[in-house]
């Protein structure tokens, strides 16, 4: 009798155990993609830098090929829209939701003397008449502004705005936040929680002055989202290894400093934040190994969920003075990636796809690099060399329309 009973018992818990796996392994993951909206005339401070009519399209439509094989310039099926349109935007929405995206994940800014970049959204995308298909968050670009489009190389790399802020400029920003954002049904929230980013943590240290203080700051900012009638907030990380922009810094113990700031989550940018590009054309598939060997050693470095990337691509040269030799003597002066067809984007969204369903705890959730990051080489959006192949490949992978995951609400 009690070796039925056992056997009984062994049978139901390894059905039970089977049954519990496949629950998980059956969770849908949610598609985001970030989108850096600098494709816009009239911005403000561009206008006043650089003329009323200049977006970073004039930076695309200038690019030139610098060596063999070197696929410049880019130029989007679309044409030179401007994203600040709310019938542009919905056309960019669509294509999104229509292909397995679920959240635009935008490169949001804000500096001590106010906003830059925000039309694409307060215009573009929340006044698009099919805003709701798309859910919407941010990850604050805190970090330094230069004059750096284009870059003559050898110039002095002028600082225009300043990633850090004062205290009483990041309770202003996050009572904004809140107001303005946090509260919308279509903005993006984990478990309930409005998400929201933080792209440079040096910056946001150098902000307060230590990471106590900041600690206190972030503390601050989640109780005032708490009386505003929000259940907190999902505060997430971006961090790297390697720098990409002239004045980043690495913090000395990201794991330690993500712990003590208390941060809900961790993720990256794009893979070359944490892999060197050793050829002027690196191949797609070995920066795509190396990032993965990251994600491995990342996934429990933290003690909180990690959310992969997965990069389209990587060229800065349009970034770069087009009369000037392009070598990799520093940004956008780098090396590129080459080889990132729609084929091995396909294979790298697979391949992470299987591995975030493979894990059986964690956020099942996978951000991409870019929707729109043109001049630097990753983009989703059509061109007229591969249309809307990039695309195809996401809804291919992950559906026609990703769906809210277990941890999404």
């Amino acid at each position: 009798m009690k070796l039925f009973v056992s056997i009984t018992f062994l049978l139901m818990t390894t059905l039970l155990g089977a049954v519990g796996s496949n629950a998980v392994s059956n969770q849908p993951i949610t598609v985001v993609s970030y989108y850096f909206g600098n494709y816009h005339p009239g911005d403000p401070r561009n206008a006043k830098a650089k003329g009323p009519g200049w977006s970073e399209w004039e930076l695309v439509k200038n690019a030139k090929p610098h060596f063999p094989g070197h696929q410049q310039p880019n130029v989007p099926a679309w044409g030179y829209t401007d994203e600040s349109k709310p019938e542009v935007m919905a056309q960019k929405i669509a294509a999104a939701a229509d292909h397995g995206i679920s959240a635009f994940l935008f490169d949001w800014y804000y500096y001590n003397d106010g906003p830059f970049l925000d039309r694409p959204i307060d215009e573009g995308f929340l006044r698009a008449t099919n805003s709701a298909r798309l859910k919407f968050a941010f990850m604050w670009a805190n970090h330094d502004w230069l004059d750096i489009h284009p870059y003559h190389q050898g110039a002095p790399r002028k600082l225009l705005y300043p990633g850090s802020v004062t205290p009483e400029m990041f309770s202003k920003i996050g009572d904004h936040l809140i107001k303005d954002y946090f509260t919308r049904g279509n903005y993006w929230r984990i478990d309930g929680k409005p998400y929201f980013s933080f792209y440079d943590l040096e910056k946001l240290l150098a902000s307060f002055g230590s990471v106590e203080a900041t600690r206190a700051a972030l503390d601050q900012f989640r109780a005032r989202a708490k009386a505003a009638g929000l259940p907190g907030l999902h505060l997430n990380a971006v961090v790297w290894g390697r720098t990409i922009l002239p004045t980043e810094k690495t913090v000395a113990d990201p794991a330690k400093l993500v712990h003590d700031l208390g941060f809900d989550s961790v993720t990256s940018y794009v893979w070359i934040h944490h892999v060197a590009l050793p050829k002027q054309q690196t191949e797609y598939n070995f920066v795509r190994d190396n990032y993965f060997d990251y994600w491995t050693k990342t996934a429990t470095n933290f003690g909180v969920p990690y959310i992969p990337n997965v990069t389209m691509g990587w060229d800065s040269s349009p970034r770069a003075d087009q009369s000037q030799r392009f070598d990799n003597s520093g940004y956008p002066f780098m090396n590129t990636i080459k080889d990132n067809t729609p084929e091995n984007f396909r294979t790298a969204l697979k391949l992470a796809k299987q591995r975030l369903l493979d894990e059986p705890t964690g956020l099942r959730i996978l951000n991409l690099n870019c929707w729109n990051e043109w001049t630097e080489g990753s983009y989703l959006e059509p061109d007229t060399v591969h249309g809307m192949a990039y695309l195809d490949a996401i809804r291919e992978v992950f559906g026609d329309k990703t769906k809210q995951s277990g941890q999404e609400k």
